[in-house]
């Protein structure tokens, strides 16, 4: 699931009683928008920093999961992200919400913008309780997993990507993320057969060609590890996969191959497509 403005005014404009309050004359501007978390959102696009002025105002004065869920957007903007977690998770406890699957959103978005502040464990509780109320959503689970892979949680992080796969075998980026994983307990065989699987699906998928040209080069095959850290470039140039693929060929240019115990190990991020963004602009960034 993604941090994003559009998907959240259909939880929280249609329903939401409007709340009058004397010190918002900003969010009272139809200039910015029909209503007020439409106006706070609007808001937050031109100036971040004055809209969780006002959304906290709003909060006090009983706006609820809306302006909480504003003031996170606006948090995020300026890069405070723990505390765009924090507000989320108040969020997703508000009365005012109403049903689960908005709740199992904020929740969600709470544990990105943990993952963010690079606190993977609180984003492992957010998660976490996300899947309570939904225990096969395949966001949250690829998202735990993602936690769980900062935490350097390998098998908590293949046992919930095993789970998603289990719904929906053909999701390349999953395959890729439990390769990883398996690769950085050392079991490289079932690694590669994700991989294989993943490019089977998507000959040229750029995430999957880096991880087997690294499993390449740690098994000595250098020119072979070169070849599909090039055929990134060369498929997806300008993107971060591209930017990755050319750190790696930079680094195998000034020192040996490393064994599978030596390499550092991380969960790749997800490819762009499914990659968790945040925006309070209407354009998605990434955020994995």
């Amino acid at each position: 699931m993604m941090l994003r403005a559009a998907v959240v005014v259909c939880l929280f404009c249609a329903g939401l009683a409007p709340v009058l309050a004397k010190n918002l004359s900003l969010l009272d501007d139809p200039s910015l928008g029909k209503d007020r978390y439409g106006r706070c959102i609007e808001l937050g696009k031109r100036s971040p920093g004055t809209a969780v002025d006002q959304a906290n105002g709003w909060y006090a004065d009983g706006g609820g999961a809306a302006a909480l869920h504003c003031e996170a957007l606006a948090l995020v903007d300026l890069q405070r992200y723990a505390e765009a977690a924090e507000k989320l998770t108040l969020a997703a406890g508000e009365g005012t919400l109403g049903a689960a699957p908005a709740r199992v959103d904020l929740l969600d978005q709470a544990g990105n913008a943990w993952l963010l502040a690079g606190q993977a464990e609180k984003a492992d509780a957010s998660f976490s309780a996300a899947l309570a109320v939904a225990p096969k959503n395949s966001d949250v689970l690829t998202d735990r997993a993602r936690a769980r892979g900062m935490r350097k949680d390998w098998s908590g992080a293949v046992s919930d990507l095993t789970t998603v796969l289990a719904l929906d075998p053909d999701r390349a980026d999953v395959l890729v993320l439990r390769a990883s994983a398996l690769h950085a307990e050392g079991k490289t065989q079932d690694a590669k057969a994700d991989i294989d699987h993943a490019l089977r699906i998507y000959p040229d998928y750029p995430e999957a060609l880096i991880e087997r040209g690294n499993m390449k080069f740690e098994s000595g095959d250098q020119a072979g590890a070169r070849a599909d850290w090039q055929a990134v470039i060369a498929a997806a140039p300008g993107t971060d996969a591209a930017a990755s693929a050319e750190q790696r060929l930079k680094s195998v240019a000034e020192k040996p191959a490393k064994s599978a115990e030596q390499r550092p190990k991380s969960v790749p991020e997800k490819p762009a497509k499914h990659c968790v963004g945040i925006s309070v602009s209407g354009e998605t960034t990434e955020g994995c």
